[in-house]
C-alpha cells in the first residue's frame, strides 16, 4: 500500500490494518492499486472502497459490494495509456486493400489520399517531438455509404490490419436509448459502460479502429435518434472527444487516438451537423463481371476452406458462373453470392461423404441441382 493510499485512509479515519482484515475488500483494494487507472479516478474509487468498509463494519454489505466490485472491474479493465504501434505505410495499405478487395478503385484512391495526408501530419509530429512511438491522433472520421454487401465492413477491417491496429465492429441499429452508447449511470439497476468504453476494453487498446455500423438506422423514435446523433457529434469532434465522459465511468476518457469509421446504407436520416464531421466515401454496386472475379478469386477459396473441401473436389466451369451470381432480386453486393457458394459446397460435401461422387464439376446443365431453392431465377 503506497503512502498516498495510507494518507487517504488516515484522512477518512480508517485503520489500514483493520480494513485489510476483510478479504473481499482487500482483493478490491489490491486490484485497484496495481492497475493503471488514473490517480484521481483511483482516489474516487478508493473512497467507494472506504464506504464499503464502513458498511461491512455495521453488518451485511452484499448489495453495496456488488456495485463497487463491478465498477472497479470495469475501470481496471479499461486499457489506460495502452496503445498499439501505428504503421502508416501507404504501400502496405495499398497492398492490403488490393489483396483483399477486387474493384472499388475510387474507394481505395479516396482512402489512400486521406491516409497520405494523415501520414504527412504524423511524420511531421514525430520529427518535431522526436518521438518514434508517437500515436496517430485526430484522424478524419470516414463514413462509408452504400448498399449491404458492397464491402464496407471488410474495407474497414483491412484498414485496421494495414495500420497495425485492432478492430471492432459496433452495431448502432435499432437503439432504444442513447445510454447504450454513453453508458448507464451507477445508480441504474443495470448500470454498465456504453459501447464505446466496451470497445476499448475488448480491444485492450486506446487506439483501435472502431466501426460504427448502420448509424442511420439508430431508432425509429426521433428523440432517441437525435440523442444518439448528438452523442456521435461529440465522439467524432476532435475538440470534444479528448474528454469523452461515459456516464457509468464518470471520468474523462481520451478518444482522440481512436480511428472511427461509420457505415450507412443511405444518408437520409443523418443530420447535416453530423455529416459535416465526417468524410463521405460512396460504395457502388458490383457488376456481374466483378462478382464473377470476386467469386473465383476471393470467395470460393474461403468457402472451400471453411467447408473442409479440398480444392480438387469442386470445380465450377466458367460458363456456370453467370448463373450463380444472379440471385433473386437486386443484390448490390456479394453476400448472396457467398451464401450461394456455401450452399453449393455443402451439397458437394454431402455427395462426397455419401459416396455419390468423388468430385463435382458445376456446369450450366447441373447448376440448378446445387443452387439454393430461394434466390435463383433459373
Amino acid at each position: 500500500m503506497d503512502h498516498q493510499t495510507k494518507d487517504l485512509l488516515a484522512e477518512f479515519g480508517v485503520d489500514a490494518k483493520d480494513l485489510l482484515k476483510y478479504y473481499d475488500i482487500r482483493v478490491l483494494l489490491k486490484k485497484l492499486l496495481t492497475s493503471k487507472v488514473p490517480s484521481d479516478l483511483k482516489r474516487s474509487a478508493l473512497k467507494m472502497i472506504i464506504r464499503l468498509y464502513y458498511t461491512a463494519r455495521h453488518g451485511a454489505y452484499s448489495t453495496e459490494y456488488e456495485i463497487v466490485h463491478r465498477y472497479i472491474d470495469w475501470i481496471t479493465a479499461i486499457p489506460w495509456n495502452t496503445y498499439t504501434q501505428d504503421e502508416v505505410d501507404l504501400e502496405k495499405i495499398r497492398n492490403t486493400l488490393e489483396s483483399s478487395h477486387y474493384g472499388l478503385t475510387k474507394v481505395k484512391e479516396r482512402i489512400l489520399s486521406y491516409m497520405a495526408a494523415v501520414k504527412l501530419k504524423y511524420e511531421k509530429e514525430k520529427k518535431e517531438k522526436a518521438d518514434a512511438s508517437l500515436v496517430l491522433r485526430d484522424i478524419p472520421v470516414l463514413l462509408f455509404v452504400g448498399l449491404q454487401g458492397v464491402g464496407k465492413t471488410t474495407i474497414a477491417y483491412s484498414i485496421a490490419k494495414a495500420l497495425g491496429r485492432r478492430f471492432i465492429k459496433v452495431s448502432l441499429a435499432a437503439f432504444s436509448d442513447v445510454l447504450y452508447l454513453r453508458g448507464k449511470p451507477k445508480n441504474y439497476p443495470d448500470a454498465e459502460p456504453g459501447l464505446i468504453v466496451k470497445a476499448l476494453v475488448r480491444t485492450q487498446s486506446m487506439n483501435p479502429v472502431i466501426l460504427l455500423d448502420e448509424i442511420e438506422k439508430v431508432s425509429s423514435d426521433p428523440k432517441v435518434r437525435n440523442d444518439v446523433h448528438s452523442a456521435l457529434l461529440e465522439i467524432f469532434d476532435p475538440t470534444q472527444n479528448k474528454d469523452f465522459v461515459d456516464k457509468y465511468i464518470d471520468y474523462p476518457i481520451d478518444l482522440s487516438a481512436v480511428f472511427f469509421i461509420a457505415t450507412a446504407n443511405s444518408l437520409g436520416n443523418l443530420p447535416a451537423a453530423l455529416l459535416d464531421r465526417v468524410e463521405i466515401i460512396r460504395f457502388t454496386s458490383y457488376t456481374d463481371e466483378e462478382k464473377i472475379i470476386i467469386g473465383k478469386k476471393y470467395l470460393l477459396p474461403k468457402v472451400l476452406e471453411k467447408s473442409g473441401l479440398d480444392k480438387d473436389k469442386l470445380e465450377i466451369r466458367d460458363d456456370a458462373w453467370p448463373l450463380i451470381v444472379r440471385p433473386m432480386g437486386v443484390d448490390a453486393g456479394i453476400r448472396q453470392l457467398e451464401r450461394t457458394l456455401f450452399n453449393i459446397a455443402r451439397k458437394v460435401a454431402y455427395k462426397i461423404l455419401t459416396k455419390q461422387a468423388d468430385r463435382v464439376i458445376i456446369t450450366p446443365d447441373n447448376v440448378k441441382e446445387y443452387l439454393p431453392d430461394v434466390g435463383y431465377l433459373g
